[in-house]
């Protein structure tokens, strides 16, 4: 699954260029001249990231930034923001506006892909991580797949994620709210016996080929994914 990446920047030249060199690294570029087609964009299908220019005409990357982050359908959504100024107060404001990173112009596309990949890393590991596999169970994060040698295991999204976690960390004891945080996020307001209940969704998929028991839980600590779950 390649991650959709909303350019919002009003230079063609500079736009088409950012566009080039995302569809080479291997995502999935959308392209808006200004504020008022992202929005249109961004009700159609949410992206996995946006990059926004600072000075576009109508409604400015800052005014759109936070209009982003007053809305709760796209308040979580990663935004690194574009601008020819480079004074520490500017990017202060443009911080502030709810941007998750700043790069000045000029830039270098390589490193406009290095930030979208960290940020990416830290937000959604999914979209860029490499497969896992454990003995026989196989989780592909790129196309949202788990299967059992040949068999595929189907399980909601935050058992995927809950499975993902595991599957990068084997063998190690994780208390609930370590879990949350990385699963959840650490804004998670969501109660920690929350993890529970997913741990069960998880293992009754789990279960359909017998892996159930790759979830194992360590009384008064916690859980851990076991690579050699019957020793």
């Amino acid at each position: 699954m390649r991650a959709n990446i909303l350019i919002v920047e009003d230079e063609e030249s500079i736009l088409e260029l950012i566009a080039i060199n995302l569809h080479q690294s291997g995502f999935n570029p959308i392209r808006a001249l200004n504020a008022e087609f992202a929005d249109k964009l961004i009700h159609e299908a949410i992206p996995d990231l946006i990059i926004l220019d600072w000075m576009l005409p109508g409604m400015s990357g800052i005014e759109f930034a936070k209009r982003l982050r007053s809305d709760a359908t796209t308040k979580k959504i990663p935004v690194i923001m574009l601008t020819a100024k480079s004074e520490e107060e500017n990017m202060i404001q443009g911080l502030n506006s709810g941007a998750d990173d700043y790069l000045t112009k000029p830039f270098s596309p390589r490193e406009l892909v290095a930030r979208i990949n960290a940020i990416l890393r830290r937000k959604a590991p999914e979209l860029i991580d490499e497969p896992i596999k454990i003995n026989a169970l196989h989780l592909d994060p790129s196309t949202h797949r788990i299967k059992s040698n040949d068999t595929s295991i189907r399980m909601g999204p935050t058992e995927f994620k809950l499975l993902h976690f595991f599957m990068k960390n084997p063998d190690r004891v994780f208390t609930r709210n370590h879990i949350l945080d990385k699963v959840w996020g650490s804004q998670s307001d969501i109660d920690d016996r929350t993890v529970d209940v997913h741990i069960k969704r998880l293992r009754d998929s789990l279960s359909v080929k017998g892996h159930q028991k790759l979830i194992q839980t360590v009384r008064g600590m916690g859980y851990r994914f076991s690579e050699n779950p019957e020793n």
